[in-house]
C-alpha cells in the first residue's frame, strides 16, 4: 500500500475514532465517516468495502496507536501467574479510561447494529485471550484454586474486568481508578489464587 493510500487510510481510521467516541452510541455511517476525512464515499469505500469491516479496523487502529503490546509488555514477561495477573489486570485497568468512550458507544450500539457487535466481539475475544493467559500461567504454577477450571476462572476473570463493571465502579459509584484498580486486583487474588 503506498504511503498516500495509509494516509488515506489513517484520516478514515481517526475519522471513524472521534465519531464513536462524540456519537454515544449513535449509528456512525460511511457517509458521516466520509464526510469527516474529507473524502468521498466511493474513496472510503476503496478503503472499505463493509461498514464492519471499518468498525473492527477501527477498533484495531486505536490498539496500535494507544501501543496495546507495549501496555502488556510487562504481563507477558512476568516470570509467576500472579504477576502475570496482576500486570495484566494493571494493563486494563490504565487502558478502559482511553477507550471508554468508543467502547461505551459499541456496547450501546451492540444490540442493534451487527457492524458495530462484530467490532465488540473481535476486540472482547482479544481481551479474553489475555485473561485465558494470565490464568493459565497461574495453573502452570500450580497456583489456581481447585474449584474453577481455567475455563471457568477465564470466565470470571473478564467478566470481572469488564468495561461494564469498570463504569459502574468509577462512573456510578464514584470509585477513583487506584481504587478500582487495587480492589479489583484484591478480588482477583481472593479468587483464583491458591494460597
Amino acid at each position: 500500500m503506498s504511503s498516500k493510500n495509509n494516509e488515506t487510510r489513517n484520516r478514515i481510521l481517526d475519522a471513524a475514532w472521534k465519531l464513536l467516541e462524540a456519537g454515544q452510541g449513535q449509528g456512525v455511517r460511511m457517509s458521516d465517516i466520509a464526510k469527516q476525512a474529507g473524502i468521498s464515499r466511493q474513496a472510503l469505500y476503496l478503503h472499505f468495502s463493509k461498514r464492519s469491516e471499518l468498525l473492527i479496523a477501527t477498533t484495531r487502529y486505536i490498539d496500535e496507536v494507544k501501543d496495546v503490546d507495549a501496555r502488556l509488555a510487562l504481563s507477558r514477561n512476568a516470570t509467576s501467574g500472579v504477576a502475570r495477573m496482576e500486570a495484566y489486570i494493571d494493563a486494563w485497568s490504565d487502558y478502559i479510561p482511553e477507550v471508554y468512550g468508543v467502547a461505551k458507544a459499541l456496547l450501546s450500539m451492540r444490540d442493534s447494529d451487527e457492524a458495530a457487535a462484530m467490532a465488540w466481539d473481535d476486540r472482547m475475544q482479544a481481551f479474553r485471550e489475555g485473561c485465558e493467559v494470565a490464568i493459565e500461567a497461574l495453573d502452570r504454577d500450580g497456583m489456581l484454586v481447585p474449584e474453577h477450571s481455567i475455563q471457568q476462572a477465564t470466565d470470571i476473570l473478564w467478566t470481572l474486568l469488564s468495561v461494564r463493571n469498570w463504569e459502574q465502579f468509577t462512573v456510578d459509584c464514584g470509585w477513583s481508578l487506584d481504587k478500582y484498580n487495587e480492589t479489583t486486583k484484591l478480588l482477583a487474588h481472593r479468587i483464583f489464587v491458591a494460597e
